[in-house]
Formats: structure tokens, C-alpha cells, sequence
């Protein structure tokens, strides 16, 4: 559990954002994300958004900014698969979109039904017009944020910074 307080790499993807002007943070529950969405919970200059899925992110990010504000998109890769349909919104309206990916079926995975995703997320992004870039350690995450915030923010842009699995830490399945 990261604290508003304990720096790190979770810590850093909030303040990334917050630097970005990000006001809306789209979210499906996701443990690689938690510090992320805790903060932007308690942050009263940001509305945090849970979703039932994640492709609705895409329309919400696409109507804050037709209202003139800036959001992010947090997922799991899993849930890009959900999203294919609904990329294909940002290439017609150049609109900025802004994605971080905590990765499954990467390094290490336990859940082999995560697997075909977690290998086809970054073709995926890529196919349908997504810049990715991927963090696999710490000191990769803030900069990789930063550069992909300004190209989605100041370009109208999709970016995606894929959150790699070593990154995260392995997980364990409990009996």
C-alpha cells in the first residue's frame, strides 16, 4: 500500500497526471492502480470515475475534453480488448486520450487466462493508432508518463504507458 506521502513509482503516475492537468480519472478497479486511484479520490480538483467497463472511459475522456478539461484512462490489459470498438472514436474527432495499462499475462503470470490479452495488448493498441511506450522499471515510469501526457495533451493524441508485470511485482495466487 503506497501513502500519499511514501514516494515511488505509484505515487509518480498520480503526480504525472496532476501536473498534466488531468481532471477526470476513468477507472476500472485494479490493484496494479490503487495509489493512483486512492489519490485521485481524495483530490478534490479531480473527479475520479469507477466504470463498469472499460471501453465507457474512452466516451467520458471524449466528452471532458468537448468540455475543455483533460483526463486519463486506467486499465489492466485485460480490459483493452473491451476497448477495440471504441479507439476507433479518437482517430475521427482527434480528441486526446491518454491510457495507463498495468499488464497481465506478461512475466510471471499465474492466470494463463490472462495470457492471450496480456501478448496481444501492445499490437492492439498499436493497430488501432496508439503510441505505447512500456515502463518495466521504477525510474522509467515518470518520464515515459510525462512524454506521453504532452504528445496526447498538447498533439490530441492516444498514448498508452503499459505498466509492465516486473514492474508491478509478481503476483501469487492464494489458496
Amino acid at each position: 500500500m503506497v501513502s500519499e506521502s511514501e514516494p515511488g513509482w505509484q505515487r509518480e503516475v498520480f503526480d504525472v497526471l496532476k501536473a498534466a492537468g488531468v481532471r477526470h480519472v476513468c477507472y476500472v478497479p485494479d490493484a496494479g492502480h490503487a495509489a493512483a486511484i486512492r489519490l485521485a479520490e481524495a483530490d478534490p480538483g479531480i473527479e475520479a470515475v469507477v466504470l463498469t467497463t472499460e471501453e465507457e472511459g474512452i466516451g467520458y475522456l471524449a466528452g471532458a475534453w468537448l468540455g475543455g478539461e483533460g483526463g486519463a484512462l486506467l486499465m489492466q490489459s485485460s480490459g483493452v480488448g473491451n476497448c477495440i470498438n471504441t479507439l476507433a472514436l479518437q482517430p475521427c474527432i482527434r480528441f486526446p486520450l491518454l491510457m495507463v495499462v498495468t499488464m497481465r499475462g506478461d512475466w510471471a503470470e499465474f492466470n494463463h487466462w490472462q495470457n492471450p490479452m496480456g501478448q496481444a495488448t501492445e499490437p492492439v493498441l498499436k493497430q488501432m493508432g496508439v503510441m505505447t511506450w512500456r515502463a518495466d522499471a521504477p525510474a522509467e515510469v515518470s518520464p515515459l508518463l510525462r512524454g506521453a501526457a504532452t504528445m496526447a495533451f498538447e498533439g490530441d493524441s492516444a498514448c498508452a504507458l503499459l505498466l509492465g508485470q516486473r514492474l508491478i511485482g509478481e503476483k501469487e495466487w492464494v489458496k
